[in-house]
């Protein structure tokens, strides 16, 4: 399939077939396309936690109005942000950076004290909101990673974020939950895989200034 038919194939599943697994390569093409996330500054304040365990899927819906997809998806996609966001992040990726280009110290040096004055002027609230944004341009790029793999998806907000920090002790390592996504196969008898996408005029949501 070319891009505009993957997006026309995908839709907001809401019934997946529980007995199709998502095959390894499959979950590794996700990982990969996560980490290639474009992010702000190219920080990377953003972490992905995949759940496949059937009991901690079974808890987790729990915390998501007992919603079947949680479940009965093969994957369960738990997008979170890093509650530190301080010098030391920026002191990394400022070394990764060196390591792997190699770029010299003056060139590099102006960048990174502007955005450790930049961060230092933040509050915590403010941090995370930024953080924040940086997962959904990952969920967005998940999606569409997900069309042109086959594989359906259901972007999710509903959820009691602070349980699922819970359950999944993201606490302990630094994370916060925003987003989630189910991820699997859907089955032959969803209803809404045969519905027609609703969505306004091209003409209605593009705005060109042309030659």
């Amino acid at each position: 399939m070319n891009t505009i038919q993957s997006l026309e194939w995908r839709y907001a599943t809401k019934k997946f077939d529980a007995t199709k697994k998502l095959p390894p390569q499959k979950i590794e093409v996700i990982k990969k396309a996560f980490n290639l996330t474009p992010t702000s500054y190219g920080l990377q304040p953003s972490k992905l936690v995949i759940v496949s365990n059937k009991d901690l899927q079974e808890k987790l819906m729990q915390h998501t109005g007992n919603k079947q997809p949680i479940v009965t998806a093969s994957h369960l996609l738990v997008f979170c942000i890093q509650t530190t966001i301080d010098h030391k992040l920026i002191e990394e990726n400022f070394a990764l950076q060196k390591e792997i280009r190699n770029t010299p110290n003056e060139i590099l040096q102006p960048y990174k004290e502007f955005l450790l004055n930049h961060f230092a002027q933040k509050t915590q609230e403010q941090k995370e909101e930024w953080a924040s944004q940086q997962v959904f341009l990952a969920m967005g790029n998940i999606l569409n990673t997900c069309a042109q793999e086959k594989i359906d998806a259901c972007p999710m907000e509903g959820f009691d974020s602070k349980m699922y920090d819970e359950t999944l002790n993201l606490k302990e390592i630094g994370l916060k939950s925003v987003l989630i996504l189910p991820i699997g196969y859907r089955a032959k008898d969803d209803i809404f895989a045969g519905f027609k996408k609703v969505r306004r005029p091209q003409e209605d949501v593009i705005v060109e200034f042309l030659d």
